[in-house]
């Protein structure tokens, strides 16, 4: 039975992987650890789908949601200027609430929005599964790779977006435009 465990553990080990879909996770020293952190990864709840920041607020995601929303540090020069740099543009943010580059990432952004009094009405948040993918193909056609991906488009245009992490920080690489602030 024990090498039933183990060999089903080590199929699953290697199918779940982090936010870029490239690293196996890290396997653990004893049987009895591998088999409760596979037990984890499978019962653990995800959203997907067209979801809102309400639902990010509340257990099981608010505790890295507000947590990390508190704690980021917004670049306050930057932000002054990003409600009207980002006046007609709509964003839609691809994330996963398993991965930590996303539960780094979309709290700060959220925070960074509030500061700078973005509309919100203009902000489409899509919560994927491990494989980059929803069940209503939200995904389609935009080369969703690595979460989170911000995407900015203005008349139906891309303008730039923001892969897994920014270059240099959110605020100032949401300065798509070529403005300099």
């Amino acid at each position: 039975m024990k090498k039933i465990y183990l060999i089903l553990l080590l199929a699953l080990g290697l199918l779940v992987v982090d936010c870029k879909n490239t690293n196996p996770i890290q396997e653990n020293n004893s049987d009895t650890a591998k088999l409760e952190d596979t037990e984890k990864e499978i019962q653990e709840e995800i959203l997907v789908g067209t979801i809102s920041r309400t639902e990010l607020e509340k257990k099981p995601y608010g505790d890295w949601f507000l947590e990390t929303y508190k704690d980021y540090n917004i670049d306050s020069t930057q932000v002054k200027n990003l409600d009207s740099l980002l006046s007609g543009v709509k964003i839609k943010t691809f994330m996963g609430t398993w991965c930590s580059d996303s539960q780094r990432e979309v709290p700060a952004f959220y925070k960074i929005m509030d500061q700078a009094n973005a509309n919100f009405d203009k902000l489409t948040l899509i919560a994927v599964t491990r494989d980059k993918d929803t069940p209503q193909g939200l995904e389609d056609g935009l080369n969703i790779t690595n979460v989170p991906t911000f995407i900015f488009t203005k008349d139906d245009k891309e303008l730039g977006r923001i892969v897994e992490y920014p270059i240099e920080s959110l605020e100032k690489d949401e300065d798509f435009t070529g403005t300099t602030l």
